[in-house]
């Protein structure tokens, strides 16, 4: 017998699973919609983000994701593809509040104001007190204030692997990369070190790690003997010879006696450093202490440090510059001591 009220409870169900339905969607559209208009925290401070040239919306969603200042790089990347603006987004440095929503992320990032750029020059073999007093001179931050950054480890210092063998009581001498660099007038002093260190990352390649460990060397040993080969003798045909000079006075125990790291610990800059100079105490006094230096004296370039890595072997003990550039190499003390008499006079 057919049920008259079948008809009934099946349009009675059917409204109900409707009804379940479009409160299953209002509730999601809710919660999204409350995540779209929530900022991702309420945390007042900056966060500095670099968006590099070809980084599509996914990867940049998935940074911002990391760095909290959006909870759904889903959304986010959503978002910017159905409002036309994924392929709006601009390479660049951006100083970013950790309050904002998801909404004004994407419009920062779309439409930055304009900013001022500089460039820096940053020379090779510059120590961290020059490269101090060279961002001080162009206005872009206090050599003070980066001398203190560059001094007292921060947590961020141990997101690069390349520290770890670093002394723990050495600041980053050596590890700041001298390079060619674009910053924005207003950018903060930490990412200026950040830019040189990820620099320096780059460019300590798995090869050139790999050279380092063959070598049976720590990275620190190399920069720091880099360092010294890199005020010694500008880049040319001598370098490597000179750096073979002072590979083999390591290895007979003989003391490096190198002005630069007399230099180093006086703050002059004498072609040769008097005799007070070198008489004062330091561990960076190579005239006074054997073997290298606690730390680099400066920050070496690539040349430099593939020198260090690959000097040249000789019979030479002793060498000096005269003063036409010309480097004259002696065996023997004796034979230096000549050399000076008639090339220094």
């Amino acid at each position: 017998m057919t049920d008259p009220f079948a008809p009934s409870r099946r349009r009675h169900r059917l409204r109900w699973l409707l009804l379940f339905f479009a409160l299953l969607v209002a509730g999601s559209a809710g919660f999204a919609w409350l995540r779209f208009i929530q900022p991702a925290s309420r945390d007042a401070g900056f966060y500095d983000l670099t968006i590099q040239p070809g980084q599509g919306s996914s990867a940049i969603a998935a940074q911002l994701q990391q760095a909290g200042l959006i909870r759904d790089p889903w959304m986010f990347a959503a978002y910017a593809y159905l409002t036309g603006q994924d392929d709006r987004l601009q390479a660049g440095e951006y100083r970013l509040p950790k309050n904002l929503t998801l909404r004004q992320v994407l419009s920062r990032l779309t439409a930055p104001a304009a900013r001022e750029e500089r460039t820096l020059t940053i020379v090779e073999g510059w120590s961290n007190q020059e490269l101090g007093e060279y961002l001080e001179s162009k206005q872009v931050a206090p050599r003070q204030e980066f001398l203190a950054i560059v001094s007292r480890k921060a947590a961020w210092w141990d997101e690069y692997d390349f520290l770890d063998g670093r002394p723990p009581d050495r600041d980053l001498e050596g590890y700041l990369f001298p390079d060619t660099y674009r910053a924005y007038a207003d950018a903060t002093t930490e990412t200026i070190v950040r830019k040189m260190l990820d620099n320096f990352g780059r460019k300590l390649t798995p090869d050139l790690r790999a050279e380092i460990s063959r070598r049976g060397k720590t990275l620190h040993e190399v920069l720091t003997f880099a360092s010294i080969i890199e005020r010694e003798v500008p880049d040319g045909p001598d370098r490597r010879k000179v750096a073979g000079i002072f590979a083999r006075r390591l290895e007979i125990g003989m003391a490096l006696q190198s002005d630069a790291t007399v230099n180093y610990v006086t703050g002059k800059k004498r072609a040769s450093p008097t005799l007070d100079d070198v008489r004062t105490e330091s561990l960076y006094n190579t005239y006074i202490h054997r073997g290298l230096p606690p730390g680099p004296i400066n920050n070496p370039g690539l040349s430099a440090i593939r020198t260090a890595l690959d000097p040249e072997s000789s019979s030479y003990l002793y060498y000096l510059t005269t003063p036409d550039g010309t480097v004259i190499y002696s065996r023997t003390h004796d034979e230096h001591v000549a050399a000076k008499a008639k090339y220094l006079r």
